[in-house]
């Protein structure tokens, strides 16, 4: 049995509090079975961004023609595309552990965790296998991997996830997507553009769910002029053979309508089932905690029925000094949501009163194209409430900044009736740089219309878009009387 005053099972956000417990001296152990820095660094958002970013400048040259300029791709080395993101990515994963490798301050363990009792833990499967650890300080920062859906027959097929998408050295020559989120929309976007006729079928009415459903439909429309797109759709079944993936799909009974490629086919129950095919199978359904593996019921650590960590406002769990954050939580399946939540955990544990995690105004962006991005409520969120609201729509083109791009796309206010900023959403170029100005707003400013309208916004720049969508006449919705406007 070896001890220590803080124990961390995960090495991505949770190695922000093991570094700030070793800086204020305590002795400090960090669990880890694969490569150190978590999903976002290895097998998510940094080699998927990185990547994409390679498409926009492909997707860039081959639209010069739009502005006059002659222009010609005359090759794309894919393959070299990959292995240096991939390559940028080990090294940043090798430096971690070479870190924590010479720190006197903290134990690394290779392995995974296993609880033996609420504050004991086992490592097994790993190079530190049989190792005993025992802290007074807990952190489940253990992370999510792909969902996989019960598709019938999927067991069968060389089926993608993710992961091994990201590594991909050569793009396919028809890839077919099982879900619809933001990991389905940026890998559409990536292999699409470097040459793989794409299909997407996603369960919802609209790609990209979680987003507001006006932004959701034109982020469909989009899409569904660059590829082929069945929505309100679920996979049911999947078969390979002869190099040849099918995927079965039905019309799913809780969506509202169902479309295939830009049009409306209907309710589900007017629909007909499809069959897909392509040389190659993403699914991209979602996300599930890493915690079965964790033996949880060693423990008081209490689990939700998709078996997301529970904790408290102040990521306590309801085990004694066991704390929780990150994708394992299950707010907030993003990087900067568990770095927020990281800095919260920290504060708890080093300050004199505890403080609660604050989702208030927590943004989320989508690196496709178009990219999409949003802040607060959505406008269903309103309706569901009943509440009176105004809102305002302005579109790129109507600046000079967006007209000289040609850019597509706007951006969506939601405000109260007294002028707080309930939510925004931006589909278009820069979405994800573009929200920034409201998330400040809402987080260090009066949250107030008057944040964005009383700063002065440079003239032409893009960020134009964003004053003019609030500076405006505002449509009055909620409650009972949507006719209203205010100003």
């Amino acid at each position: 049995m070896q001890e220590f005053d803080f124990l961390v099972i995960g090495s991505g956000s949770g190695l922000d509090v093991a570094n700030a417990m070793a800086g204020q001296g305590n002795s400090v152990a960090v669990i880890e079975e694969g490569r150190l820095g978590g999903t976002c660094l290895n097998r998510g958002c940094i080699p998927s961004k990185r990547l994409l970013y390679h498409a926009e400048v492909l997707e860039t040259i081959e639209a010069a023609g739009e502005f006059e300029i002659d222009a010609e791709v005359t090759g794309v080395d894919f393959a070299e595309i990959v292995r240096k993101v991939n390559d940028d990515v080990s090294g940043s994963s090798e430096s971690i552990r070479r870190g924590l490798s010479s720190s006197n301050s903290h134990d690394l363990f290779s392995g995974t965790g296993k609880f033996v009792d609420e504050r004991t833990v086992e490592v097994v499967d790993g190079d530190d296998e049989g190792a005993t650890l025992r802290a007074d300080t807990v952190l489940i920062a253990t992370g999510t991997r792909p969902s996989i859906p019960p598709i019938d027959g999927i067991e069968a097929v060389e089926y993608l996830t993710s992961t091994e998408a990201l590594r991909l050295e050569s793009p396919p020559d028809h890839l077919v997507i099982v879900g619809g989120g933001y990991i389905a929309a940026e890998l559409g976007h990536f292999f699409g553009t470097f040459g793989s006729d794409v299909t997407i079928v996603g369960r919802r009415d609209h790609l990209l769910p979680e987003a507001d459903g006006e932004v959701g439909e034109a982020f469909t429309d989009r899409y569904a002029d660059r590829f082929e797109v069945y929505t309100g759709y679920e996979a049911v079944a999947a078969d390979e053979a002869g190099g040849e993936v099918t995927v079965e799909a039905c019309p799913y009974p809780e969506a509202d309508s169902v479309r295939a490629g830009g049009e409306t086919v209907g309710a589900p129950g007017d629909a007909e089932d499809v069959t897909v095919t392509g040389d190659a199978l993403l699914v991209a359904a979602g996300r599930r905690p890493n915690t079965d593996m964790l033996n949880l019921d060693a423990t008081g650590v209490k689990t939700d029925a998709a078996g997301f960590v529970e904790t408290d406002e102040y990521l306590r769990t309801d085990a004694e000094g066991v704390w929780a954050l990150g994708d394992v939580v299950g707010e907030y399946l993003l990087k900067h949501s568990a770095n927020h939540e990281a800095r919260t955990v920290i504060r708890n544990l080093l300050g004199d009163e505890p403080e609660p995690v604050d989702y208030s105004a927590m943004p989320f962006a989508v690196f496709a194209s178009p990219e999409v991005a949003g802040v607060g409520a959505r406008e269903r969120d309103l309706r569901e409430t009943d509440v009176e609201y105004a809102t305002r729509t302005y579109p790129y083109d109507e600046t000079a900044r967006g007209s000289a791009m040609h850019a597509e796309g706007f951006v969506k206010v939601l405000i109260d009736l007294d002028g707080t900023i309930e939510g925004c959403h931006i589909v278009g170029p820069e979405a994800s740089n573009l929200i920034e100005e409201v998330v400040v707003a809402m987080t260090a400013g009066s949250g107030t219309v008057a944040d964005i309208r009383e700063a002065v916004h440079v003239h032409p720049a893009l960020s134009e878009v964003v004053d003019r969508a609030f500076s405006g006449q505002f449509s009055r919705g909620g409650g009972h009387d949507h006719q209203h406007h205010h100003d």
